[in-house]
């Protein structure tokens, strides 16, 4: 099923789908079903035209990310978690900690020094279909690089997605009932990560970041309202199927 998933993901994306319908129109063209490729190539072009000239995917987008606005901090908490999935393991191989800007680490930095006591988390295994390097491997030299002491920070790194994400880092610092904890991922994927945090009985407060969306018209752009229209789309199909398979406790969950 995670392979599934995977394959999946890049296939649902709107940019992919309209790459794959403008070729397949495309090649009609030089066939006898040109008339064919001819509606396909329009179809194509006009959806992307909506999608860029108009702020559907960025509206989209803006709701996913404020669906958990950041609360007002409490005074003392227990423990913070942070999520992976926001630098790139190769690049921060290839050239260094610093290529790798990690919001969700910068935000786990902050927030240890606004709450020194605090117990900290990260969790991130590799997502990929083949073997990879897990980011908890590299976290600890963007950590030390932010001038965090990387062994405050307790790594998980063999979960595959969200859902790993809860239960095995649930399993390795055993929360108490009654605690306060942080948990720090993108604004948009915020709703899901919630909904699984609630199904494996982890209560936690939201620090949203990553925030992309700007709400009603913006400048016309080529790429931004598609490329905000994979986003919210991804994170909407993997709402539903979470919500399906039982992993979170709505379809879209709510403060």
């Amino acid at each position: 099923m995670f392979e599934l998933s995977k394959i999946l993901g890049p296939a649902l994306d709107p940019r992919t789908v309209l790459f794959v319908i403008l070729l397949a129109g495309t090649v009609l063209l030089w066939t006898s079903a040109r008339r064919l490729g001819r509606w396909l190539v329009s179809v194509a072009v006009a959806t992307a035209l909506v999608f860029v000239l108009l702020p559907i995917g960025p509206n989209m987008l803006y709701r996913l990310e404020h669906r958990f606005p950041r609360p007002p901090l409490p005074a003392t908490i227990d423990g913070i978690i942070a999520l992976g999935g926001d630098f790139n393991v190769t690049l921060a191989e290839e050239y260094g900690p610093s290529s790798a800007a990690s919001p969700r680490l910068m935000a786990l930095a902050d927030l240890s020094r606004k709450y020194p006591q605090a117990r900290l988390v990260f969790s991130g295994g590799s997502g990929r279909l083949t073997p990879h390097t897990a980011e908890a491997e590299l976290a600890p030299r963007i950590v030390a690089a932010l001038g965090v002491d990387p062994s405050r920070v307790l790594y998980e790194g063999a979960s595959r997605n969200t859902r790993e994400n809860a239960l095995l880092s649930r399993a390795a610092v055993a929360p108490q009932r009654g605690e306060t904890w942080i948990l720090i991922t993108a604004a948009s994927h915020m709703p899901r990560a919630i909904g699984v945090f609630r199904t494996v009985e982890w209560p936690v407060v939201p620090y949203p970041v990553e925030f992309q969306a700007i709400s009603g018209a913006r400048p016309f752009s080529m790429d931004g309202g598609l490329r905000d229209l994979a986003i919210a789309t991804r994170e909407s199909v993997g709402l539903i199927y979470y919500w399906l398979r039982g992993w979170t406790d709505a379809p879209f969950p709510a403060p």
